[in-house]
């Protein structure tokens, strides 16, 4: 039996009827992973599997065989989880070589949530060395490949998540956002990917990169399953003080349960116009994000055209603050934790030990030891704030719902390109630092492929805490479009050596 696109939804269904267990689902996974991951196209996604998620499953199984009931919302749901996340017994190496055989004591919130909404973490997903890029590579894994073309990138630093959902290697995905680490690869990977409002996830237990970006966010291939992630991820812990801002929502079910009747129709949409890019690279992308611009339009959205924000530019380098923030607070992490092979950025850095790619290591380096001690960085916070409040202008003078644009202005480079250094962290075209550096919400809808085949993903951008608007619009397009295109991958081999 195929378990290709198998949903949350879906699987529960026929759990109940019998037709299938999360023993069988985690073997085929399983089975999956060792096929197109460690062996055959070697996608690379799959940094540890958990040696006790074919237990964890079998545990559920028995579970419902003696109650008929599911232990939770995510019952014997196998779950891909990005490296960034702490898990209790498993190693988890944050991307780096230098923790390749660390293992928690202690599970992040996020992880927590999942296990006791029934959830098997099935295994830990490849990241670029400390979230510190666009792109896959890292010097525990090196580089992953996408799925829709081996010689791409599948973008960073969530790669391995993004990579494994779109190959079918796990059901639900876990990643990370700080300046798109949802998103990009969410893009490449012909996902939907949702970046929260700050503080609606809890990042404790997350390696931090700018830890007032920082935020977990789900990753699926339909809007059913990030609704459905998202219910368990969001909530107050009282361990991360900016989720104070989710101490009031009203419980699990109320993302998934708020799609139903999702409609176009009436929905206000600005394309921000000054965020399409003008790259050699960016026409396919452009052609192919104005012509879902237009499918909206034709299924009855108002779409309001042309609208800009004056120097989008200056407003995006005004607010970053990777360079800057990044090293104090990865060295506060990793001082927290006494069993941690190296306490300091500074000693990660001295050791030499990432990705030779990985350049914004460097700009890390550079920037100071406290944050508030480079030139004009309190400048520079405030510039985030009124960065959100310009957005929030442009949308209310125009009476939108969302902004609209590229997630990503070019489609994923090529390795070669990387390599030849076409792109750098602080130079790559990505739109998805237009919500990071704003703190708003942001989803990556999938709304067509390149004439080359390369998925393109379409960024959608809220007011703060309009999670459900957002999941309610992108279920709508994706009932409308359907734009999900699962990659073609070499063809299997039977023990027998025939395809199958």
């Amino acid at each position: 039996m195929s378990f290709e696109e198998l949903t949350t939804a879906a699987f529960h269904q026929q759990l109940r009827g019998g037709a299938i267990n999360s023993a069988d689902l985690v073997r085929w996974y399983l089975e999956r992973i060792a096929e197109l991951d460690a062996g055959g196209p070697r996608l690379g996604a799959v940094v540890t599997v958990n040696p006790g998620a074919l237990a964890e499953a079998e545990a559920c199984d028995a579970a419902f065989a003696a109650t008929r009931e599911l232990s939770g919302p995510l019952h014997g749901v196998p779950v891909l989880v990005k490296d960034q996340a702490e898990t209790a017994g498993i190693p988890t190496s944050f991307g780096s070589a230098l923790f390749a055989d660390y293992v928690p004591a202690r599970d992040a919130t996020v992880v927590a949530r999942l296990r006791e909404a029934g959830a098997v973490v099935l295994a830990k997903t490849a990241m670029c060395d400390f979230a510190a890029g666009w792109f896959s590579f890292s010097s525990r894994t090196d580089h992953t490949k996408n799925p829709y073309a081996l010689d791409r990138e599948v973008g960073g630093s969530s790669a391995g998540t993004a990579a494994g959902l779109a190959a079918n290697l796990g059901l639900l995905g876990v990643a990370e956002d700080t300046g798109g680490s949802v998103r990009v690869p969410g893009s490449f990977a012909g996902l939907f990917g949702l970046r929260p409002t700050t503080g609606l996830v809890s990042r404790t237990g997350f390696s931090p990169l700018v830890h007032f970006q920082d935020t977990p966010g789900p990753l699926g291939r339909t809007v059913g399953d990030v609704a459905a992630l998202l219910d368990v991820m969001a909530g107050y812990d009282p361990a991360d003080p900016f989720t104070a801002v989710a101490a009031r929502r009203s419980g699990p079910g109320d993302y998934a349960a708020s799609l139903a009747g999702a409609s176009l129709s009436g929905a206000r949409v600005g394309v921000l116009a000054d965020a399409f890019g003008s790259h050699p690279e960016s026409g396919a992308v452009n052609d192919v994000v104005r012509a879902a611009i237009g499918a909206l339009r034709a299924a009855g959205a108002e779409v309001v055209d042309g609208l800009e924000l004056p120097g989008l530019p200056e407003w995006i380098s005004g607010t970053s603050l990777y360079s800057t923030q990044s090293k104090e607070d990865i060295t506060a992490f990793l001082a927290a934790r006494p069993t941690a092979p190296v306490r300091s950025f500074e000693e990660i850095y001295a050791s030499g030990t990432f990705h030779p790619l990985t350049d914004l290591m460097h700009d890390i380096a550079a920037g100071p030891k406290e944050a508030a001690d480079a030139p004009g960085y309190f400048r520079m916070r405030l510039r985030q704030e009124e960065f959100r409040r310009a957005l929030l202008r442009v949308m209310a003078h125009a009476d939108v719902d969302v902004l609209v644009y590229p997630t990503v202005q070019v489609p994923p480079p090529t390795r070669r390109e990387l390599a030849d250094l076409r792109w750098t962290a602080l130079t790559f075209p990505t739109n998805t630092v237009i919500a990071s550096q704003s703190a708003l919400p942001a989803m990556t809808v999938p709304v067509g492929m390149t004439p080359d085949g390369l998925p393109v993903g379409m960024d959608v951008l809220g007011r703060p805490l309009a999670e459900t608007q957002l999941l309610r619009f992108a279920r709508a397009w994706e009932e409308h479009a359907q734009p999900r295109r699962a990659p073609v991958l070499p063809a299997l081999a039977a023990p027998d050596g025939a395809a199958r």
